[in-house]
């Protein structure tokens, strides 16, 4: 039966092969110089349409641009155009991508970052940036969106289901962004625009609540217009505010005489803090293209990208443990009065005595940069087309965190804390003593330690050359297929972390208080019950009163530092379809794509019994495999311009990077003499699945369309992460031994093989969801009343009976089965517009149902949370003067994002337990563009 369900996808594509044969040589092929005339025609026509597309102008010129390519292309696919790019208050490309159907964003610092595609994580869908697979910043290969600007993008399609051409495709889906080709537009263009924000949170400490954007783009060609070039360049430096109240975790059951006043059964977590997170997000882009032909027969692209951010922001963090008081238990006790519970068992509020709070800074500074370059040569021989691409791609980031603690001094002054997690829409904590006089906080090598700092840094390359071939389909072949497409592909990627880390100590002097000229100024916590407290220089205080030294070489250091190699060698080939079968038009491919593998990863474990300085030893993992991947898709031309799609593929999604180091983490059990550890797997495959699709679209010209799509996908390989029994720990048994033998209990001998924690595959399980699409102008229904308006809806409906394991860093999760981390059930889009004489109003409100999330904890590593849907609705009007105004080519604009002023929640379990409690507050932006 499993040998039976692996072969399905096979079977059907070589059946439907047999039928595309049958029909096709019932039928008058032309001759191949028919084909290549009718393909010119074709070229041409297509290139006339396309350069008329460009110069459309206005919401419903991008939403009829983005409608064509959906129609004309041969996959199931959802695009956005150039004119819809920004018309929103897109700060990065993530935002304009997030409005597509089946497509839920997740957002970072208030902004759209990372994208989920039909209910999956990002780690099933694959970017690309003008057909070439990126780098990342992150410690995974899912792209951070946000560095890309909106503005420096032509548009973007997603592919939903794949062809065997396109390389890099992920398993839920592909998403190409695209910059402009200048040879494309008729005429020199040179456009200009400047944005200005504010964040409704207002300015706090050393940071402005105000911000800036601005681009300049330029698209020019030659006189003979052989030659097309075109630059852009785009600023942002975007305010960081945010308020955010936080519960420690786990959330734990209390046992019975646990602490004064909590009743045994009680779910309790242990701490609360508050904090306001001030600083700033700033972001340099620059993209050109230089265009050559000089001739019908050589087309010759090179692409440039260049992106540099930098993020500076301090936290400003009241806390305090809530049965922890430098005693464990408190002494004297952390006792409970006017204690509430809830029907769920959950702990909702109540007054604890003696506890030790503390005020504590933190600050990011992080630098990321990405480079990309990108060669192409197209070569037109006779009815061959012969394609050359190059590309090469690097991304670093330099993280450094920082964190240092001050307390109530001299004496250790206990205090009361009133807490109600409940409250709206923050939870509340109220302390009986004052913390804004920053004269009576000291420094100091407190019970919670003085501070700790971490230095991540990530490097990334990708190199890729591809050479592709198009050609007529050959002798007999002719009268069954177009045209072929057969090609090679070959990556070569590089990605390594590393972490040094270390304590961050008060120095000589001794308990200090932080002098005036460090210190920034109060912050209002006032939203979660505390009041005022200080905020200062943190990198400041570290440097004059603290010392700090980050190393990476200690025991628990080491396994944090890894690098993964990966070369992946792809061959494909295509056939094209562009026939008839009975008086109903079918269109396009069938094919398959054969990826061979190489990856491994280079890491280091603990060896004590090496001399000093050479404990580090490493480790080289690996594997090789080989996938096959056929695909089929056709799109059925029906009368009254209907389309139905229907697509067979087997897809793949490699292994997330950070899950493929070969970092080991080793301990022993005293108790029981069993050795355990942890850490990634080399030898990792991808996620496979059998996928199928089917779309029906009913178009009214380029004006509008309604859709429905299905999807089915039977993973039948899965990643996930389980402890296995029997592994091997010879060596690191060895190493422990010598250094901790003798301390061993009396009768306790230690094994060889243990546990081992780690990803593995194993078997997956289906998924599958429906997406309900309608883009239309309301004149089309309601008459010419209602000339101008117009909608774009969507709606997805999600399900999948996939359980993996939580990870066991992800103490918030729990120890059950989870679902697919990304997955809402239900993700809703409106967009609601109206464009006339100028005057354009649109209003966007996307929705999206709970999920669990991937977030990045203090410690630097992947977590999970629980996170509660989100409602968030933007909105812009804007102006442009027309020809007849002396002011023509000038737009004057008005945005707001986030209206709703959503907050970002995550809970532990059920939603009465809460974790973060998030709000980056209303932006409004106020712009001008002017276009010549």
């Amino acid at each position: 039966m499993v040998q039976l369900k692996r072969n399905l996808l096979s079977v059907a594509l070589a059946s439907a092969t047999m039928m595309l044969t049958a029909q096709a040589h019932a039928q008058t092929a032309p001759s191949t110089g028919q084909a290549g005339e009718e393909a010119a025609a074709k070229k041409k026509a297509d290139d006339a349409k396309t350069l008329d597309k460009v110069t459309v102008t206005g919401i419903r010129g991008g939403i009829e641009r983005a409608i064509d390519i959906k129609k004309d292309a041969t996959s199931i696919v959802e695009a956005v155009s150039a004119e819809d790019i920004g018309k929103l208050p897109d700060v990065s490309i993530a935002e304009s991508i997030a409005r597509l159907p089946g497509v839920a964003a997740q957002r970072v610092a208030g902004r759209a970052q990372v994208i989920s595609v039909r209910g999956l994580s990002p780690d099933f869908a694959t970017t690309l940036l003008n057909g070439r697979e990126l780098v990342s910043t992150g410690d995974n290969r899912s792209v951070e969106f946000d560095q890309y600007p909106s503005e420096l993008m032509a548009g973007v399609t997603l592919y939903k289901t794949p062809d065997a051409a396109l390389v890099g495709q992920g398993l839920s889906g592909t998403i190409d962004m695209r910059t402009v080709r200048p040879l494309d537009y008729d005429h020199r263009v040179i456009a200009l625009s400047g944005r200005w924000q504010r964040n409704s949170l207002g300015s706090a400490a050393n940071a402005d609540a105000d911000g800036n954007r601005f681009n300049a783009s330029y698209i020019g060609q030659s006189a003979d217009r052989k030659i097309g070039f075109s630059i852009g360049y785009s600023h942002s430096d975007t305010p960081i505010q945010e308020n955010q109240v936080g519960l420690y975790e786990p959330w734990f059951e209390a046992g019975a005489g646990w602490r004064p006043g909590i009743a045994a059964g009680t779910w309790f977590s242990d701490g609360i803090k508050a904090l306001r997170r001030t600083g700033y997000s700033k972001r340099d882009g620059v993209m050109g293209t230089l265009e050559f032909r000089p001739s019908d027969a050589w087309i010759s692209t090179l692409d440039v990208f260049h992106s540099q951010a930098t993020q500076e922001d301090t936290a400003n963090q009241f806390e305090s443990h809530l049965y922890y008081n430098g005693d464990y238990p408190c002494s004297p006790a952390c006792s409970w009065t006017n204690v509430g519970v809830n029907g769920n068992g959950t702990l909702t509020g109540g007054t604890v005595a003696n506890v030790y709070p503390l005020v504590r800074g933190m600050y990011n500074k992080r630098k990321d940069k990405i480079d990309a370059f990108g060669w192409r040569n197209e070569f037109f021989l006779d009815q061959v087309k012969l394609t050359a691409d190059f590309s090469w791609s690097k991304a670093k980031r330099n993280e450094i965190n920082l964190e240092n603690n001050t307390q109530l001094v001299p004496s250790k002054q206990l205090d009361t804390l009133t807490v109600n997690y409940a409250g709206s829409p923050f939870p509340q904590l109220k302390p009986g003593r004052d913390y804004s006089d920053p004269t009576k906080l000291y420094l100091r090598n407190t019970i919670y330690g003085s501070g700790y700092g971490k230095m991540p840094k990530v490097e990334d390359e990708l190199k890729s050359f591809r050479f592709d071939a198009e050609f007529p389909a050959p002798g007999a072949m002719e009268n069954v297929f177009s045209g072929i497409n057969a090609g090679v592909n070959y990556s070569d990627r590089h990605k390594q972390k590393w972490q040094p880390e270390g304590g961050i100590n008060v120095g000589a002097q001794g308990d200090t208080t932080i002098a005036s000229d460090l210190q920034y100024g109060l912050v209002d916590l006032g939203f979660a019950g505390v009041g005022l407290i200080p905020s200062w220089n943190v990198p400041g205080a570290v440097s004059r009163y603290m010392t700090f030294n980050p190393v990476d070489n200690l025991d628990y250091l080491i396994p944090k530092a890894w690098a993964v190699d990966e070369k992946i060698g792809t061959g494909y080939v295509k056939a094209n379809i562009d026939t008839t079968w009975g008086s109903v038009p079918v269109r396009g491919n069938i094919g398959v794509q054969i990826q061979h593998t190489d990856q491994s990863s280079d890491s280091r474990y603990w060896d004590a019994t090496q001399p000093a300085g050479r404990q580090a030893l490493p480790i080289h993992k690996g594997a090789k495999y080989t996938d096959v991947l056929p695909s089929m898709n056709l799109a059925f031309s029906l009368e009254n311009d209907q389309t139905l799609r229907v697509g067979l593929a087997r897809q793949v999604a490699r292994a997330r990077v950070d899950q493929m180091r070969a970092s080991l983490d080793f301990g022993v059990n005293t108790a029981t003499g069993v050795p355990g550890g942890g850490g990634g797997n080399p030898e990792l495959r991808p996620w496979r699945a059998n996928a199928f699709d089917i779309s029906y679209e009913k178009y009214f010209g380029s004006k509008a369309y309604v859709a429905a799509a299905y999807f089915y996908k039977d993973l039948v390989n899965y990643i996930y992460t389980a402890t296995r029994d029997g592994y091997d720990f010879t060596d690191q048994v060895a190493s422990w031994m010598a250094v901790n033998g003798a301390s061993l209990p009396p009768g306790v001998t230690v094994k060889n093989t243990g546990n081992y924690t780690a990803q593995f595959n194993g078997k997956g399980g289906k998924m599958q969801g429906l997406e309900l699409t309608a883009s239309m102008p309301l004149d089309l229904v309601f008459g010419k009343a209602f000339t101008g308006f117009g909608v774009v809806a969507s709606a997805t409906f999600n399900d999948s009976n996939i359980t993996i394991a939580a990870p066991e860093n992800t103490s918030s999760i729990g120890s059950d089965p989870i679902a697919l981390p990304g997955l809402s059930r239900r993700v809703y889009n409106l967009t609601a517009y109206y464009e006339r004489n100028g005057f354009e109003f649109r209003v966007n409100n996307r929705r999206r149902s709970d999920f669990i999330g991937e977030i990045g904890n203090f410690d630097g590593q992947r977590t999970l949370r629980y996170v509660v849907g989100e409602n968030i609705t933007d909105a812009q009007v804007s102006y442009a003067f027309g020809e007849n105004s002396s002011l023509e080519g000038l737009s004057l604009l008005l945005q707001a994002s986030n209206l709703g002023d959503e907050s970002y929640r995550t809970y532990a379990g059920s939603k009465d337990r809460p974790l973060e409690t998030v709000k980056w507050g209303r932006t409004l932006l106020f712009g001008v563009n002017y276009k010549f």
